[in-house]
């Protein structure tokens, strides 16, 4: 078990891989936190604009849809994320281990 686990740790496919997954988990938190903090700052900036009504006679703002749409942008961000890590990102950890095992 621990020569497998030095061969996968001295692979090069696997810093590779570990980088790769690294930079994808980043640029995905980043994205994610934008939406949110860009939300949070129009609230504390912009109340105005966030309070316009949709359309005449309607009590909905624009801030309700916009807020519900931080939301969703969101939760598309993580199944983005957890299909690609149950897809590719899977693929090759087990192609790694498996190269190791020979």
């Amino acid at each position: 078990m621990q020569d497998t686990l030095d061969r996968v740790t001295a692979n090069p496919k696997f810093h590779e891989f570990i980088a790769m997954r690294s930079r994808y988990s980043i640029i995905m938190a980043i994205i994610s936190a934008a939406a949110y903090y860009g939300f949070i700052l129009l609230v504390a900036y912009d109340k105005e604009f966030l309070a316009t009504k949709l359309g005449a006679g309607m009590t909905t703002s624009i801030g309700v849809p916009l807020g519900v749409g931080v939301i969703a942008f969101t939760i598309l961000l993580t199944w983005i994320y957890v299909r690609r890590a149950n897809s590719e990102f899977d693929d090759t950890n087990e192609a790694i281990i498996r190269e190791a095992q020979k």
